[in-house]
């Protein structure tokens, strides 16, 4: 019996004016066997196997960015809600799953998982936001194809001031600890999200991003 040949991935990450771009490609780039590359044209999201949204700044500036690319959420619709290809949001991209976000005002999301994306407020008054550094992630869901070559308490780099508060907990993935639990990992169906930078964490997020190429988007 002959093998057959690996399926080759075609990651597509889209740019939308925000976003550290470069490091995202690179750490992509060296995790794949497959194609990568980064575009604003809705055309190539037809095209990809996996999309990738990352996003820096704030929610409703990335948004607005998202809104202004032609044709971009209408076709994030069709391959990722209706052909259901494995997408992953980074940071602020994966916050705009949410219904609605609250930072500089009140912003509709794409409505992917319903759930807010609010200030984080710690009740230890030493705890200062941005929540910036290295901190555990905790995994709710180890079952998730994803997570199955990791272990609970593996270290991830996160720069945030908001947090995606979900209105089902059982989205809720992974959690990390900051005077509270905070949202660190979300996922529904093909659709992942993390708060945190897979591309700034290391053998961690290298290996993250391996499983992701990896994942057909079942679980």
């Amino acid at each position: 019996m002959i093998d057959e040949p690996e399926k080759q991935t075609k990651a597509v990450i889209i740019d939308y004016g925000s976003g550290n771009l470069k490091s995202v490609f690179n750490a992509f780039k060296h995790a794949s066997s497959g194609d990568v590359s980064v575009t604003h044209d809705f055309r190539d999201l037809s095209l990809s196997s996996h999309i990738i949204l990352p996003g820096v700044g704030s929610f409703a500036d990335c948004m607005k960015g998202l809104v202004s690319l032609p044709g971009v959420i209408e076709t994030l619709q069709d391959e990722v809600i209706k052909n259901k290809k494995p997408f992953l949001g980074i940071c602020v991209g994966m916050q705009l799953m949410a219904s609605l976000g609250k930072e500089n005002g009140t912003t509709k999301g794409l409505g992917w998982i319903s759930g807010e994306v609010e200030k984080i407020t710690p009740k230890d008054p030493m705890l200062k936001i941005p929540h910036m550094g290295w901190n555990t992630v905790s995994f709710n869901s180890e079952s998730h194809p994803i997570w199955k070559k990791f272990i609970s308490g593996s270290h991830a780099y996160f720069v945030h001031s908001y947090q995606f508060i979900p209105t089902n907990k059982d989205v809720i993935l992974a959690t990390t600890e900051y005077g509270e639990n905070i949202t660190a990992v979300v996922g529904s169906d093909n659709m992942i999200g993390t708060q945190f930078h897979p591309e700034k964490s290391q053998s961690f997020g290298q290996g993250f991003i391996k499983e992701f190429l990896m994942w057909d988007g079942n679980t």
